[in-house]
C-alpha cells in the first residue's frame, strides 16, 4: 500500500505524462484556431462587403442578422474541428448531433417567423411593392406605409393595418392609380 506522499507523487507523475502526451495535439489545436480565426475574419469581411452591395440602403439590421448567422455557423464549425483535432472527437460528434436536433426543433417552432422574414426580404427587394404604393392583399386594400422584416403596415381608411409578410407574399396585387 502506498503512503500519502507516494500517492501524490504517482498522481503528479501520471499528470505530467498525460500533459506531455497531449501537448502536440494541444499545440496543433491552437495553431488551427489561429489559422481558422484568420480565415473566419477574412470570410466575414467578404460576406459583409457583399451584403452591403446586395442589401443596400436603410437595411443594416438585415445585413447584421445575415452576417451574424453566417458567423455563428463558421465559428461552430471551427469549434467542432478544434475538438476533433485535440482528440475529443466523441464530444464533437455529440455536440454536432445535439445541435442538429436543437436547430430542427427551433426551426419548426419558428417556421412562421422564418416564413415571414423570408417573405419580407422578397418584398423589400420587389420594385413593385414599395411604401406609397396602393396594394390589395387577400382581404385588405390600402397604401403601403412601411415594410419590415416580418410585417407590413398598410394605411386603410386612415387606420394602420398590420399584415404578416408571409400572407402578403402569397397573393397581392398592385392597384393602379385611376386618375
Amino acid at each position: 500500500m502506498q503512503t500519502g506522499t507516494e500517492l501524490v507523487q504517482t498522481a503528479f507523475d501520471q499528470f505530467i505524462s498525460n500533459i506531455t502526451t497531449a501537448l502536440p495535439d494541444l499545440i496543433s489545436g491552437l495553431v488551427f484556431l489561429i489559422i481558422a480565426g484568420t480565415f473566419v475574419q477574412l470570410i466575414m469581411f467578404v460576406v459583409k462587403s457583399l451584403l452591403k452591395r446586395t442589401i443596400a440602403g436603410d437595411s443594416p439590421v438585415y445585413r447584421q442578422f445575415i452576417a451574424t448567422v453566417i458567423a455563428v455557423f463558421l465559428w461552430f464549425g471551427v469549434a467542432l474541428s478544434f475538438l476533433s483535432i485535440v482528440g475529443l472527437t466523441a464530444i464533437a460528434a455529440s455536440l454536432g448531433t445535439a445541435t442538429g436536433f436543437l436547430a430542427l426543433g427551433v426551426s419548426y417552432a419558428l417556421s412562421g417567423m422564418i416564413k415571414d422574414a423570408v417573405a419580407g426580404v422578397y418584398l423589400l427587394r420587389d420594385p413593385d411593392f414599395m411604401p406609397g404604393d396602393t396594394v390589395k392583399t387577400s382581404d385588405t386594400e390600402g397604401i403601403v406605409k412601411s415594410i419590415e422584416l416580418r410585417k407590413t403596415r398598410l394605411s386603410v381608411d386612415g387606420n394602420t393595418v398590420i399584415r404578416a409578410n408571409g400572407d402578403i407574399e402569397q397573393k397581392w396585387t398592385k392597384v393602379d392609380d385611376e386618375t
